[in-house]
Formats: C-alpha cells, sequence, structure tokens
C-alpha cells in the first residue's frame, strides 16, 4: 500500500512539472537576463547560464549614494509613484468598496440587483474607448503628469472590481450575528466595524491585493497620461528601455524583477489570509 502511494505521488509529481515549468521557467529566466551582460545574450549559441554575471544594472538602480545616473533616477521616480497610486487606489478602494458593498448586501432597496449588474457592467468597457474623454476632462482640470490623474483613473475600475469581490464575501456572513448585535443596541454602521470588517479581514486582504496588483501593473492609461519623470509609473519606464535603435534587455528584465518584487513580498505576507478569503467564509465548523 504504502509503494502504491508513494508510486502516484511520484506519477503525480512528474504530470505537474511541466505546469511548474511552465510557470516558473520564465521568472527565471527573468532573474538570468537581468543579470548577464549583453555579449552573452547575443552570443551563439546563447549561454542559459551567465558566465560572467553582472549586477551593475541593480546597483546603478539601487544605489543611494554618489552621482545618480538618468536611469537611476527615473526608475527610483517611477517606483514612488507607482508606490503612491497603487496604495492610493487600495485603500480608496476598500474603504469605499467595503461600504458599497455591504450596503448593496444588507439594505433591500429598489433596483439593488439592477445596480449590481451595472457597477459590474462597467468593467466591460474597453478602455481604448475611453481613454479620449478622460484624456480631454484630464487636460481641463490640469492633471495631466500627476499621480492624481492615475489614482482617479485606477479607481473607475478598481472600485467594481472590490465592490464585487467584498459583496460575494458580506454575503457568506450569516444575518444571525447582525441580529445579535442589534438586540445589544448596535448601530447598522457600528455592526460594519465592530462585526463585519474584522470578521471580513481575510476577504479585504484578498482583495486589497487584487486592487494592488491591478493599479501597479496599468500601463496603458499611464502610457497615454504621463510623459515626465516625475509622473510616470513603473511599467511605463520599463517600456523605455526599448529604444528606436537599440533595446536594453538587461536593463529591462533588472526593471521587471525589481517591480516584480513588493507584489511578490505582499503576497508572501498576507498568503494565509488570501487563502482563507477565496476559499472560507466567515463561520466554520
Amino acid at each position: 500500500m504504502r509503494a502504491k502511494k508513494r508510486l502516484n505521488g511520484l506519477w503525480g509529481f512528474l504530470l505537474t512539472l511541466p505546469v511548474y515549468a511552465f510557470i516558473f521557467l520564465p521568472v527565471l529566466w527573468l532573474v538570468i537576463t537581468s543579470i548577464s551582460p549583453r555579449a552573452e545574450l547575443l552570443a551563439t549559441p546563447l549561454h542559459w547560464i551567465p558566465q560572467q554575471p553582472d549586477v551593475h544594472n541593480y546597483v546603478e538602480i539601487l544605489s543611494p549614494t554618489g552621482q545618480p545616473s538618468q536611469t537611476n533616477r527615473t526608475f527610483k521616480a517611477s517606483l514612488q509613484n507607482s508606490i503612491l497610486v497603487a496604495l492610493s487606489v487600495t485603500a480608496i478602494s476598500l474603504i469605499l468598496g467595503s461600504l458599497a458593498a455591504y450596503a448593496m448586501v444588507r439594505i433591500s432597496f429598489r433596483f439593488r440587483t439592477a445596480l449590481l449588474l451595472l457597477i459590474l457592467a462597467t468593467r466591460m468597457i474597453p478602455e481604448v474607448s475611453l481613454v479620449i474623454p478622460l484624456y480631454v476632462i484630464a487636460s481641463k482640470l490640469n492633471l495631466l503628469n500627476t499621480p492624481y490623474v492615475l489614482i482617479i483613473t485606477y479607481l473607475s475600475f478598481a472600485l467594481p472590481f472590490a465592490i464585487w469581490l467584498m459583496a460575494a464575501f458580506f454575503e457568506t456572513i450569516p444575518d444571525e450575528l447582525e441580529d445579535a448585535a442589534r438586540i445589544d443596541g448596535c448601530t447598522r454602521i457600528g455592526i460594519l466595524f465592530r462585526i463585519i470588517l474584522p470578521i471580513s479581514t481575510p476577504g479585504l486582504v484578498s482583495t486589497g491585493l487584487f486592487v494592488f496588483l491591478l493599479a501597479w501593473d496599468e500601463f496603458f492609461f499611464a502610457l497615454i497620461f504621463t510623459s515626465t519623470t516625475a509622473a510616470k509609473t513603473i511599467p511605463v519606464a520599463i517600456a523605455e528601455f526599448t529604444g528606436r535603435h537599440a533595446t536594453d534587455f538587461t536593463g529591462m528584465m533588472t526593471g521587471g524583477v525589481l517591480a516584480a518584487l513588493p507584489p511578490l513580498i505582499l503576497a508572501l505576507i498576507f498568503q494565509r489570509y488570501i487563502v482563507r478569503g477565496l476559499t472560507a467564509g466567515s463561520v466554520k465548523g
């Protein structure tokens, strides 16, 4: 019996190897390319393992001392902009999304279902159809080339996403918890902040991470609405490693590795909450 279980486990491992390779090999190649000299990347045959690893790009981008280069200044400013935009969008989406989702789930009013469908429909509008009117509005309000135009724009698609995720999680919370709180004299707002939100921590964390990733990785609006170093985000800064006559592959891959670290760190820190938020309700046992 044990031998059979081990054999089944071995077969399961072998069958999942192609999946692991499909997921992790591009990431591995990203890291290898970021530390490979340009000559080795263009060599024939290709060097899959760099013979002379070079971390110059990491030193140039991350060095806190010395005379900063243009690449150093651009990437650091873009990193700060991305952090500001992503965190702002995440915080606002969680606050407003939680309030709206709770109202949608717990308060009965006319056209509630239609409103939920309308919120979902906003996620189906193609981005390219919105870019011209949004650009005109941002231009008239003098918001172009500022992080604020990205925050407002990203909220247009991140907030509906947060409302739907939080509404789905709030629906799993039994009404008996709120009924007991009302008997004790708790108001609806008090119920939300004292009972519902603490119970919904896994849902809040998983929703916040997904919204953060949406804002962190967005490229199209950031490319259209920003053209200065003071406002560009990381996806745009990485894309600019591609020039008209040449492409800085090592610089691009270095930026890609560094851009992937914040979401990866957040996912590792909040992994437990993410799993609970995606697989469990509020009441167990």
